[in-house]
């Protein structure tokens, strides 16, 4: 007669012990979270104190009518009286311009060069040339462009020299030729930024696909466009939000050049915030206009990462 021991009577009970179903262990799931947030909470308490304080603070700086000197609550009424300023329509405009500018030339004339350079024996010395004056400040580069666009400067005298002086123009004393010669200034310095991160994407992309594309008849407009460009993908994410972001906040080239003049005409967003907050010493206003700059810088970027990523996604599905 077989004896039952306690186990096996309390197993008889409750019946056969289910196996556990397979997958992660709760307890280790805990523990992985726990430590992925110590590591980024340091992360995060610096991204509060550096930039969601600073910004609050803005915000509640913004609600005030402040002169420096006294400071008096009035709600909505700075951010009422800026999108009713013309002079901020202009801003606004001239910023757009800076933007659709930015993205067309040196994002285009980068990918363009390092796609033409990557490959030859005088490409190095060309992407040297390239790269030069983006190691420039914005003074020397402001400096040297007003040496050739002021009216007495190099390129109305060589335009006189050669025959064309029908062509001369005051080149920074009328909008909208000031903003664009200004955003040509822009893209013979940055063209170079974009030329050294697209050369990095080349530099990824395996040559044994190249190989195999050119086995397979692929050539020229064709290679580019089917295999090289959505390889570089990654990167021309990268390049262009580099690009949205610094477009949106221009201010050295502008202030320097041009002031923002004539008047306010060639201002943008980043110099409306300055002059009325350091020059006509209006902070809440200024503050308004920093607060609107914010939310266009972080809302262009989150739409522009977000329909790439939707396209990534779509991609792997």
């Amino acid at each position: 007669m077989d004896v039952l021991t306690p186990a096996d009577a309390a197993a008889s009970r409750t019946g056969p012990r289910r196996p556990r179903p397979p997958g992660p262990d709760p307890r280790s799931e805990r523990r992985r979270a726990a430590w992925v947030g110590a590591f980024l909470t340091p992360a995060g308490a610096l991204i509060f104190v550096l930039l969601l304080v600073p910004f609050l603070s803005t915000a509640w700086r913004s609600l005030f009518d402040d002169n420096g000197v006294t400071a008096r609550f009035v709600g909505l009424s700075n951010y009422v009286a800026l999108f009713t300023d013309p002079d901020f329509g202009r801003s606004l405009l001239n910023t757009v311009l800076w933007v659709v500018g930015t993205l067309v030339l040196p994002v285009l004339l980068g990918l363009l060069l390092a796609v033409l350079t990557h490959s030859v024996r005088w490409g190095a010395m060309a992407r040297t040339a390239v790269v030069i004056p983006y190691a420039l400040s914005g003074s020397a580069t402001a400096l040297l462009w007003t040496f050739l666009l002021r009216t007495d400067g190099a390129v109305n005298q060589t335009l006189n020299a050669v025959g064309l002086g029908g062509w001369q123009q005051e080149w920074l004393l009328h909008w909208p030729m000031n903003t664009l010669v200004m955003i040509v200034a822009t893209t013979w310095q940055g063209t170079g930024a974009a030329l050294i991160l697209f050369l990095i994407g080349l530099q990824t992309i395996p040559s044994e696909t190249i190989e195999a594309a050119r086995l397979d008849g692929a050539r020229g407009l064709q290679l580019f466009l089917r295999i090289i460009l959505p390889q570089l993908r990654p990167m021309t994410v990268v390049v262009v939000g580099m690009s949205i972001v610094n477009s949106l906040k221009t201010f050295d080239i502008v202030w320097l050049l041009t002031q923002g003049g004539p008047g306010t005409a060639s201002e943008t967003l980043a110099l409306t915030m300055y002059r009325q907050t350091f020059t006509l010493n209006r902070y809440g206003y200024g503050a308004a206009v920093s607060v609107v700059l914010t939310v266009v810088v972080i809302a262009a970027s989150w739409l522009y990462l977000r329909r790439q990523v939707r396209q990534r996604t779509g991609e792997a599905v």
